[in-house]
């Protein structure tokens, strides 16, 4: 029988404190008050003084509540049932589902023994040619998108779990706006995807403390999907909001803030969710993709700054595509010469264009003469615009490679790309070489 403890030395906001023997951190608890039970969970330690987070919010609680340690950490079903359902952050459905109460699993446990972990070797395809082409993301590997408010990351995120070559999709939504929920619910419903997808969802209007469970949870879902042999991609959007979460209970707990207020454990706290990606020897993987918002695009702020020594690279996501400068996948070069043998030159040709091609708007908005190869440039630079970086753009790797080649072909004279010789002559548009002939013999005729 568990021990109930009917004396609460503080309540301030969420965070109540109580002295009590024998609890382990992260354990939970039941909280009783005039408004109903509520469970709570173990934040902090210090000596008899006990201190929890109320999952439903300190509203009702007297210092006469009754609490009563339950033994054990927070834990999450997991099933093959999961797949297709929506749950909360703390893993009650969500979708009006029945309640899944087998195989309860722990959250929130160590990241794997790196002597366990494989050097990744396998491309995650996604259809985005920004992605594939360019900074393509690899299984186990931890990424996130640097955006700002207003950018489509949320969309971009739901057309990567459409698309992305993986067996389950695991997606965690923290400080979601309503209606950015039911977009990702719709579209992954609308185009059959939600059946191998299992949400974790906490809107802007729930429990801070299930922001802070809503990472945990996918991740420990996604791990024994994985140690079935599934390849998993966790998604999840976004990791500011969980920042700012432990922001605020930390300053409910009057610790001495770091950072513009933030713990000082951010990065560890951060560093613990993304370590769990991992490919296992002889099972499947976990692959990490999450969203981080930057306040006032500022890459200094100090949830991206610690994010970026964690991660292995980064997507910069602005004016509503992937930039292809200042974005790295630091894994790419472990995947991309497998796929195939012009995949590395194309990358490197094409955004050393594009390059040269930035440089050329800036000389036409200061109103210097365009030279013809300016003119090439500035063609060049509108079609990689439209046909590569427009996340509308849906094609596989190998008609994305062709499309480059074409765009190249369309633009430029084969010498003028820089491209090795022997790629030249296998992947050069055939069509276009043949245009090239027939003019040339029509002017010689002319003549």
């Amino acid at each position: 029988m568990h021990k109930v403890y009917t004396k609460l030395d503080r309540i301030a906001g969420n965070v109540i404190s109580l002295e009590a023997d024998e609890v382990t951190y992260r354990e939970l608890a039941m909280v009783r008050s005039d408004l109903g039970d509520s469970l709570a969970q173990v934040i902090r330690i210090e000596g008899r003084r006990v201190f929890l987070q109320v999952f439903a919010g300190g509203r009702g609680i007297s210092t006469a509540a009754e609490v009563r340690f339950l033994g054990r950490v927070m834990q999450v079903p997991f099933s093959d049932a999961l797949l297709g359902r929506i749950f909360t952050g703390n893993g009650e459905p969500r979708d009006r589902g029945p309640a899944i109460t087998q195989n309860m699993i722990p959250i929130g446990g160590p990241s794997v023994n790196p002597a366990k972990r494989i050097i990744p070797r396998n491309m995650v395809r996604t259809g985005i040619p920004m992605i594939d082409v360019f900074n393509s993301l690899v299984e186990s590997q931890k990424l996130p998108i640097f955006s700002v408010a207003g950018e489509p990351y949320n969309p971009l995120l739901a057309r990567i779990a459409l698309q992305a070559e993986v067996d389950v999709i695991i997606l965690g939504g923290m400080g979601l706006k309503h209606d950015d929920y039911l977009v990702f619910r719709d579209t992954l419903e609308e185009h059959g995807a939600l059946s191998r997808t299992v949400m974790f969802v906490h809107t802007a209007a729930d429990p801070t403390v299930e922001c802070l469970l809503v990472p945990d949870v996918s991740l420990a879902v996604a791990e024994k999907f994985a140690l079935e042999g599934k390849r998993v991609l966790v998604l999840l959007t976004d990791m500011t909001n969980f920042s700012d979460a432990l922001k605020e209970i930390a300053i409910t707990m009057e610790q001495i803030p770091a950072t513009r207020g933030y713990p000082g454990d951010l990065y560890s706290q951060l560093a613990a969710r993304y370590e769990k990606a991992v490919d296992f020897e002889g099972a499947g993987s976990i692959t990490a993709l999450a969203v981080t918002t930057m306040p006032g695009d500022d890459v200094t702020h100090p949830v991206p700054d610690n994010t970026g020594y964690i991660t292995e690279g980064q997507f910069y996501l602005r004016n509503g595509r992937i930039e292809p400068f200042g974005s790295l996948s630091r894994l790419k070069q472990l995947v991309n010469n497998k796929t195939r043998e012009d995949h590395r030159s194309i990358m490197s040709v094409m955004i050393q264009l594009f390059a040269a091609y930035r440089e050329t708007l800036e000389k036409q908005s200061m109103g210097f003469r365009m030279s013809p190869w300016d003119v090439k440039l500035l063609k060049y630079g509108e079609r990689f615009e439209n046909e590569m970086m427009d996340l509308s753009v849906n094609i596989p790797l190998e008609k994305a490679l062709d499309l480059g080649w074409t765009i190249l072909a369309d633009c430029f004279e084969p010498e003028e790309t820089g491209a090795p010789s022997r790629l030249i002559e296998k992947f050069w548009p055939k069509e276009i070489v043949k245009k090239e002939e027939e003019k040339e013999d029509q002017e010689t005729a002319t003549k």
